[in-house]
């Protein structure tokens, strides 16, 4: 683990049998609740039981010779939580489908991370049609019997270390398949029990999880962490943004994770006078809206922090509170910015007085840990993408960015998301960032659709409720943002009712930009056909013959 950590690092399942005799709520779910002590044992059992059924499928010649991991596709509840628990106890390797896969490509994921079987709720069973592995419903009697003939195993637990493999978890695959994560113990036993310690918490709290925890955000931001401060963990089938504060009310939660846009869910909720009653203290998570992190704080009364990480876990920032806006922190030790040209640092940005980056074709870089890979730990079965992110013993995120005088980072987007205009590389998010100010827009997705020779700009916006967006107006309000560059300036615009999420919220740019203008959305184009024409050109929509 270079660089990973410099104080002891636990393991899960040393996080679990600490939890051994206590009779303080471990676990809530809908009116019923877990001791941990319950909770560990529970968990006992159900590792118990995989490994048995593991077995029988090899035995009968239904699971193949090979690692046989246990997938399970559900929402969460106690079952997740205790087949996690129990693959740490057990020495398993537990891989978290998604349920948003389809077909042959969730048949993908299953062979890719090696499933023996598939423990499936039955709403998603008709889901594994194309599925090689045994697939056993987990209410169904296959799987009830074997928890009844396991029902008296006791926790004692398989020896294990920080670097051993627990779970398995995909990539949102934003763009391109998915890959296999490889989490060990540290990689989520570490972080649960530094945000723990980060913030406070404690038996007395409770952690609300709502993210899907087939998603890493869900186990080292939310699991992980109550299971570290012994605190409850409240667990939600699936997140709702109605049905957040009622949640946080029935639980008593002091803490929530999140990741993506679920605040700015939540925050079109109606207001009410009295939403700052409630427990919430801690809201932790990352790739939240600037705007959403003080709106939320403000509206429910609670501190959100607001981190840069990825489930590869190669490089990550924290906030602090002399933080700039909209900056992800500082850069560490270990931490550069390299242009992607030359692999040389990049330059500190120099800024205009309206805020735009004067040199932005050489202080965008990508994010790379120069120390090594920090806690990524692989990905499964995958030396290709291994040696992609690894590249001369150094960690590249794949993320642009640039850093102010004093090493503020700014985010830019995704190395995948360069727009190349005239040949200059720009950066996608900050575009996004200029967008969404518009008062009429509540997200923006910026990518590149081909032009007749490099690429041309395209937004995907989706109007705030009941609002509709003008393209004269539109085009004016751009006009009068002095920070966006007359190459930034998208060439296309989309109105859509919703952008193209993956379960954990991220926006699928590369489905728009294969669609292109070629969608039933309206669309708007600027006049010219060059740049500095497009910059001056007012927008009009574009009939369905034209694209």
């Amino acid at each position: 683990m270079t660089g990973a950590a410099t104080t002891p690092v636990p393991t899960v399942t040393e996080l679990l049998t600490a939890q051994l005799g206590r009779t303080a709520p471990g676990l809530r779910f809908g009116d019923a609740e877990r001791s941990w002590d319950e909770v560990v044992r529970a968990s006992a059992v159900h590792g118990a039981a995989a490994r048995a059924l593991l077995d029988r499928c090899r035995h009968t010649g239904r699971a193949g010779p090979g690692p046989a991991h246990v997938g399970v596709l559900a929402d969460n509840g106690p079952e997740f939580a205790f087949l996690l628990g129990g693959a740490a106890l057990s020495g398993s390797v537990l891989v978290g489908l998604n349920p948003t896969r389809r077909g042959t490509a969730l048949a993908r994921d299953v062979r890719t991370a090696d499933c023996g079987v598939v423990l499936a709720q039955p709403s998603y069973r008709h889901l594994l049609g194309d599925v090689d592995v045994p697939v056993v419903d987990l209410d169904g009697p296959e799987w009830t019997d074997l928890l009844a003939e396991h029902a008296r195993a006791v926790p004692d637990p398989v020896p294990t270390t920080p670097d051993d493999l627990l779970m398995l978890i995909f990539t949102s695959g934003t763009s391109g398949d998915p890959k296999a994560v490889r989490c060990t113990h540290g990689k989520i036993a570490f972080p649960g029990r530094m945000l723990a310690e980060r913030f406070g918490l404690s038996t007395s709290d409770t952690v609300y999880v709502a993210m899907p925890m087939f998603h890493s955000n869900a186990i080292m931001a939310g699991w992980a962490v109550g299971l570290a401060a012994g605190a409850a963990v409240a667990l939600a089938p699936r997140f709702s943004a109605s049905g957040f504060l009622p949640d946080v009310r029935r639980f008593g939660a002091t803490y929530a994770n999140y990741v993506g846009t679920p605040l700015s869910y939540v925050l079109a909720t109606p207001d009410r006078p009295d939403d700052a009653d409630n427990p919430l203290r801690i809201v932790y998570g990352n790739e939240g809206a600037e705007e959403d992190l003080a709106a939320f704080a403000r509206r429910f009364g609670c501190h959100v922090v607001d981190a840069f990480g990825s489930t590869e876990g190669g490089v990550g920032f924290a906030r602090t509170p002399d933080t700039p806006a909209g900056s992800l922190g500082r850069l560490t030790d270990d931490v550069r910015i390299l242009h992607p040209d030359t692999g040389l640092p990049c330059p500190p940005a120099e800024f205009a007085q309206d805020g735009s980056v004067c040199n932005a074709a050489e202080a965008v870089g990508e994010l790379v840990n120069v120390s090594g890979a920090g806690w990524f730990a692989g990905y499964y079965n995958d030396p290709d993408s291994d040696a992609e992110r690894l590249r001369g013993g150094r960690y590249h995120t794949g993320d642009l960015a640039y850093a102010d005088a004093d090493g503020y980072v700014y985010f830019a987007g995704r190395t995948a998301d360069w727009v190349r205009v005239d040949g200059e590389n720009l950066g996608t998010a900050p575009i996004e960032r200029i967008l969404t100010r518009h008062p009429d827009v509540a997200e923006a997705a910026v990518y590149a659709v081909r032009a007749r020779v490099g690429d041309e700009v395209m937004a995907a916006l989706v109007p705030a409720a009941d609002a509709q967006l003008d393209p004269a107006e539109f085009s004016a309000f751009l006009a009068r943002q002095d920070d966006l560059g007359p190459k930034q300036r998208p060439r296309h615009i989309r109105i859509t009712r919703s952008l193209p999420r993956t379960a954990t919220f991220k926006v699928v740019k590369r489905a728009l930009a294969a669609e292109g203008s070629d969608c039933a959305d309206p669309v708007w184009r600027a006049d010219g056909h060059d740049a500095d024409a497009n910059a001056a050109g007012t927008y009009r929509p574009v009939m369905p013959g034209e694209r």
